[in-house]
């Protein structure tokens, strides 16, 4: 049998527990550590020991190809994307995770550093992009398409053909109708500042 790849994770708060059960379930992978913030106090995080600091990703790498970014984004989406770039700049790998109790249909596509949740669905022809969290029950109807750095929340619906531009959040329970473009300013601290869920009405 071959050994499972070992992957770093990269942020140990709540967002990161969540991660740890989907690759738990998925089977496809062996978590080596976790890496934190300097000072963050904490030791490990179910059961999976902190390793280091962000400023020995560099060392790190050395050792391991792998490593994904599980820091949420519940109150701004800068060091989330400070994070994968900094990943993407040292040369690690950036797994997209789909728990094996998610659908993703073999017509759909999600980019690198993308996690699709527990019994999350993406239909045929959707696409979701780099370094995006499709968080549990949430729903990706078919052409629909999600761009980078991203958080469909939890029970979240983004209906046929609709579009999120880069950096958006989309609350829990929200609904985006089908065919509508919502793309985030480029000024992102101001667009995830005012959290864009949009309703059906």
């Amino acid at each position: 049998m071959m050994p499972k790849p070992a992957i770093l994770l990269i942020g140990a708060g709540g967002h990161c527990k969540a991660c740890i059960d989907v690759i738990e379930q998925s089977g496809q992978w062996q978590i080596a550590g976790i890496v934190d913030r300097k000072g963050s106090g904490v030791e490990d995080v179910l059961g999976y020991p902190v390793i280091g600091c962000d400023e020995d990703l560099p060392r790190l790498r050395q050792e391991f190809d792998y490593a994904f970014v599980t820091v949420g984004q519940l109150g701004s989406v800068e060091l989330k994307i400070k994070l994968f770039n900094h990943l993407k700049a040292l040369g690690f790998k950036q797994p997209g995770l789909v728990s094996p109790l998610a659908y993703v249909s073999k017509h759909a596509q999600i980019g690198e550093g993308t996690i699709v949740m527990h019994y999350a669905m993406l239909n045929a022809s959707a696409r979701v992009a780099s370094n995006c969290i499709i968080n549990s029950h949430a729903l990706i109807e078919h052409d629909a398409l999600i761009e980078d750095h991203c958080h469909v929340s939890t029970g979240a619906k983004i209906n046929g053909g609709a579009q999120l531009g880069q950096a958006c959040f989309v609350g829990s329970g929200a609904i985006l109708k089908q065919n509508v473009i919502r793309v985030c300013s480029e000024n992102i601290n101001h667009c995830f500042k005012t959290k864009i869920l949009v309703f059906v009405v």
